[in-house]
């Protein structure tokens, strides 16, 4: 009953497609970073220089 229906206009639409073909394009070249390795290597070095 309380729903909001929100129009889109078509360039949102379009400029949100691009981005998100872009940023897929984009992780293909460069992958993310690991979020589970990345702090472990961290500690690792840290743990080497102290």
């Amino acid at each position: 009953m309380g729903d909001i229906v929100r129009f889109v206009s078509k360039s949102e639409l379009e400029r949100a497609r691009l981005i998100r073909e872009a940023r897929a394009i984009y992780d293909s070249i460069f992958p993310p970073a690991d979020p589970v390795r990345e702090p472990q290597e961290r500690d690792e070095s840290q743990g080497v220089e102290a």
